[in-house]
């Protein structure tokens, strides 16, 4: 820490030597047609990166380190720009602006890392102000992204939204980076952003920018699909106390008419001219949207017809039932039948909330430098949600925080965080349905105590239902309705009822074990480091702008060894870093703009990457009304932490990451019951190690072809004896003649995957009143990360097994056909990459106007594909989850009458097909409707905002399993002190 110090005071010095020519322009910018002061309007130097912010009363303070005169640029959303020459000191510039008619003009500065207008933006860029922010129809303005062209927002909870761009994504979407005042918002052991459970309060949002497409070039690894930066007001610029209130409910048709009650507050002041605080913080209580799909899925998670009470097959598995998933380990003489599980609503408590805090220090150590400033913040978050991964884990007062030390000046940015997360009680709710199935209770108790037993509740229902199915069918029953006596009567026996104190106090016992053989709960107390800095050498170098940069990360990730292979009394470390530069140049009087880019990142497990982009803009006409723009750009993404060291039993598989380090750290006892086993392993159990699913597995594909080949075979042999071959002799005969089937894996570990993208857009002015913005793209992808599911004997050599004539005299082949047909084997799912060729193209088109005098109005299509050809990798699912087709339209007029606005957004998308680790499944085409009335109350330094999201209440599923999402609507005050 103490070098730490140390370099932070030399780069104090530093800065300070390029502030001591520096000249102030002081001035204000207000509306034209009303003198109405316009807040967050940027005052930008024109070949420079100079730029001041007006605060709330519409005043700027420019500071200058060039000679006059200079020509500046004045834009706010909503208004045309303003260029004006100073040729001396002023201190009373007082800029009127002109409404106008897009916010294409407005600055951003996550393209380049340098301050540009989004209409010169060289790549796809996508925005939300203050002015829109305040307007958005949706609840908040998280939800309100989805209403950005090509974005689409994913909800697995009323409080979880995951936010993507160009495809390839579920809920856990790691391949889109979420950047809050610069830092990463992705929790460490997850490895991707839980919504904005710790992002900001919507009162303290300055600017929303969104990069669809590959952005590793500037920002590193992950900023695979797009990157997502939200930034904060400055308590030197925006001071003052501000308040709200919302309240409203949420209505859908299995959950009902439910309340919610949203409030928040942001303090901010600028004690002395050096010295300001901010303070902001916000709670949101609701009822979730209810997950109640009872359609029936296979092993594979495809949804295939059946219902629990199917007349020729009982095994059922509903997608939000949880303990149906167990069926009988034996053939027990009627077939397959799955244990009644219960649905997601006795095993979730469907309260939702989300809290956030957060406290920054802001100090400007110059006093004749306002550019220079050292920030201090921490943010706090914790929430109760549901997120959808390979199952569906209910969150319950996860933590996390975040606290940064920063330096900002004119020319360098040093960034340092830590990111702590505690998973608090969450806990995987199909886990807890089925070991709250499972677990003993007082029927099973009495039963053994008053028949000097000791069986399991498994093995008694069971065997009620055999008992009872056999008397049911011998008394002249139908299939079904044996069937449905035999469940019944099992059930009344030996399934605790859902409504019962003792399952209340089953479950909760459940969901405290990390164990996920008896329990539910998962342990993640990981954290990350990391270091950004960032030079920029525009005063220093005058041919061109250059900057150059990096970044260093550490995780420390600490499961208790309940996810990763962590020990208990320790952690895992893993590093990362990464350099970059970039260079910028203008020409033609700045219609020309060529940038080009490389970053090298290198992590622990994996050889270096470089990311190389190149773009270019011209525009033909010297008032820049028409912007042409192409790129070539790279993108990588890691492995997460899950992929490369997680170690987790799920039950029906044993999930290996595959760092080179990982899989020899895994190891589990497993039973042995054949007496060939026991003699192989020398006794009734036997460790498994995690290297097994590597390096002496069969390929799931050939194990079952094989028991489908066994299974027939060893019919035909019984039928052919006339029954003088028993039924195991049978298998055995025909496990030997089908040996040559069983094919060794050969599964490498995981690597980067890796995309090249090419874009071409347009935008243009045509008119006063039209603007139209259009872009296409084309991405290739390499090594897509992927999983491949291994079967692991427990015993015998996969790469010794002989043919079919010499299994009589190989004791091996005997063993590993032993192991096969006894059930003696494991299941290993292994991270590594695919070899299949993957394309996505795609194309966006959007138009903004003023109609009918000042009303807003704008539309955007875009267009999304995937090229990839299933027979290359036939068990390979890319998760595209995207639709093909989408339409987004908004209309409204912020000052209708008299401070009196509206605003409507409607959005279409057409089906598609969702693939995910849970449960793959059509989505259904939808059409939603969000519309607000917004009345600003000036005298009372209030707005008044009524809405609704989805007024029309059609009701819908992001995903298969997924909440069924209504209506909501809702009204809000905000008050400004």
């Amino acid at each position: 820490m103490r070098t730490i110090y140390l370099f932070f005071i030399m780069m104090l010095f530093c800065v300070n030597f390029y502030a001591q020519q520096t000249i102030h322009i002081k001035g204000k910018v207000v509306e034209e047609k009303n003198g109405k002061p316009i807040t967050t309007a940027t005052i930008m130097v024109m070949g420079s990166s100079e730029l001041a912010i007006t605060d709330a009363k519409g005043g700027f303070v420019l500071e200058l380190s060039q000679s006059l005169p200079v020509e500046i640029i004045v834009n706010a959303l909503g208004f045309n720009d303003y260029k004006y020459i100073i040729t001396q000191r002023e201190e009373n510039i007082t800029i009127k602006l002109k409404e106008g008619v897009t916010s294409l003009d407005a600055i951003v500065l996550s393209a380049s890392r340098t301050p540009e207008s989004v209409f010169e933006s060289p790549v796809s860029i996508e925005r939300m102000g203050t002015k829109e922010i305040e307007n958005t129809t949706s609840a908040t303005f998280y939800d309100g992204l989805e209403n950005l062209k090509g974005v689409d927002v994913n909800t697995s909870s009323l409080t979880f939204k995951s936010i993507n761009t160009r495809g390839f994504a579920t809920f856990s979407n790691t391949r889109f980076v979420q950047l809050v005042d610069g830092m990463d918002n992705s929790s460490p052991g997850l490895n991707f952003p839980l919504g904005n459970l710790i992002g900001l309060n919507e009162l303290d949002v300055q600017s929303v920018e969104l990069l669809p497409g590959a952005s590793s070039a500037l920002y590193g690894a992950n900023a695979f699909n797009g990157i997502l930066f939200m930034r904060s007001k400055s308590p030197f610029k925006q001071e003052g106390t501000s308040v709200y209130g919302k309240t409203g409910v949420t209505s859908s048709g299995n959950a009902g008419v439910n309340e919610y009650v949203d409030v928040g507050v942001r303090v901010a002041k600028k004690v002395t001219d050096q010295f300001a605080v901010k303070f902001t913080s916000s709670l949101l209580k609701a009822t979730d949207w209810f997950a109640t799909d009872k359609r029936n899925i296979d092993g594979d998670g495809k949804i295939i017809e059946g219902t629990r009470y199917n007349s020729t097959n009982d095994d059922y598995n509903g997608i939000n039932v949880y303990g149906d998933e167990f069926t009988n380990p034996t053939d027990l003489g009627f077939g397959k039948v799955s244990r009644t599980g219960y649905d997601e609503q006795s095993v979730i408590n469907p309260d939702t909330d989300s809290f956030r805090a957060a406290l920054s220090m802001h100090w400007k150590p110059f006093k004749n430098n306002d550019d220079t400033e050292i920030i201090y913040s921490s943010k706090f978050g914790t929430g109760n949600t549901i997120y959808q991964g390979a199952s569906r884990y209910a969150l319950r007062n996860f933590i996390m925080h975040q606290h940064k030390l920063e330096l900002q000046s004119k020319h360098l940015m040093l960034r340092s965080y830590v990111t702590i997360e505690n998973a608090g009680d969450s806990y995987d709710i199909r886990f807890a349905g089925i070991n709250t199935l499972r677990s003993e209770n007082a029927a099973t108790r009495a039963y053994n105590q008053a028949n000097n037993t000791n069986l399991t509740v498994d093995e008694l229902w069971f065997g009620t239902y055999g008992q009872v199915y056999g008397n049911a069918l011998g008394g002249g029953a139908s299939e079904s309705e044996a069937r449905i006596a035999a469940r019944n009567m099992a059930d009344a026996s030996f399934r605790t009822d859902p409504n019962s104190a003792e399952f209340r106090s089953i479950f909760n016992s459940v969901i405290k074990n990390p164990d996920l053989t008896q329990g539910a709960k998962f342990v993640d107390s990981s954290r990350l480091y990391h270091t950004d800095i960032n030079y920029n050498f525009h005063e220093l170098i005058e041919f061109a702008e250059l900057q150059i940069g990096g970044s260093a990360r550490r995780y420390m990730l600490n499961s208790n060894g309940t996810i990763f292979t962590d020990p208990t009394d320790g952690t895992i470390t893993y590093d990362e870093f990464g350099i970059y530069t970039q260079l910028q140049k203008k020409a033609m009087d700045d219609r020309l703009k060529l940038t080009g880019s490389i970053r090298y990142d290198k992590a622990k497990n994996f050889d270096g990457n470089f990311s190389p982009r190149l773009s270019v803009s011209f525009s033909p006409d010297e008032e820049k009304n028409h912007i042409f723009r192409a790129s070539y750009q790279t993108g990588f993404r890691n492995p997460t932490t899950q992929d490369q060291y997680v170690g987790l039993n799920l039950g029906n598989t044993i999930l290996i990451g595959s760092a080179p380090d990982n899989p020899m750290r895994y190891n589990k006892t497993f039973s042995v019951d054949s007496p060939a086993g026991q003699s192989a392993v020398g006794g009734a159990s036997v460790n498994f190690n995690g290297l097994q699913g590597y390096n002496n597995s069969f390929t799931r594909s050939s194990v079952e072809a094989f028991g489908a080949a066994v299974q027939q075979r060893a019919t035909e042999i019984v039928v052919n004896s006339g029954g003088t071959v028993s039924p195991s002799d049978a298998k055995k005969q025909a496990a030997a003649e089908n040996v040559g089937l069983l094919k060794k894996s050969n599964v490498n570990y995981v690597k980067p995957e890796q995309v090249t993208s090419y874009e071409l857009g347009y935008r243009g002015k045509l008119g006063k009143n039209v603007v139209v913005d259009l872009s296409a793209y084309y991405n290739k992808y390499k090594d897509f990360i992927s999983i491949v599911t291994t079967v692991s004997p427990l015993y015998g050599n996969v790469s010794a097994v002989v043919g079919p004539a010499e299994v009589s005299g190989d004791v091996n082949t005997q063993l590993l056909l032993n192991s096969i047909g006894e059930g003696e084997y494991t299941p290993t799912s292994l991270y590594t990459n695919t070899d299949a060729d993957i394309a996505s193209y795609g194309a966006n088109i959007g138009i903004e106007a003023k109609v009918f005098g000042n009303y807003d109005f704008g539309i955007n299509y875009s267009y999304a594909k995937q090229d990839f050809d299933q027979s290359q990798d036939p068990d390979f699912e890319t998760s595209f989850n995207t639709p093909e087709h989408k339409v987004k339209v908004s209309f409204g007029n912020s000052n209708l009458y008299k401070g009196l606005g509206f605003g409507i957004n409607a959005r279409w998308q057409d089906a598609f097909y969702w693939e995910s680790t849970f449960v793959d499944g059509q989505i259904d085409a939808r059409a939603l409707l969000d519309a607000q009335l917004t009345y600003d109350i000036k005298k009372w330094n209030s707005a008044i905002k009524i809405g609704g999201a989805n007024i029309l209440g059609d009701e819908y599923e992001a995903a298969p399993g997924a909440g069924t999402i209504g209506s909501q609507f809702y009204g809000s005050w905000t008050y400004n002190f």
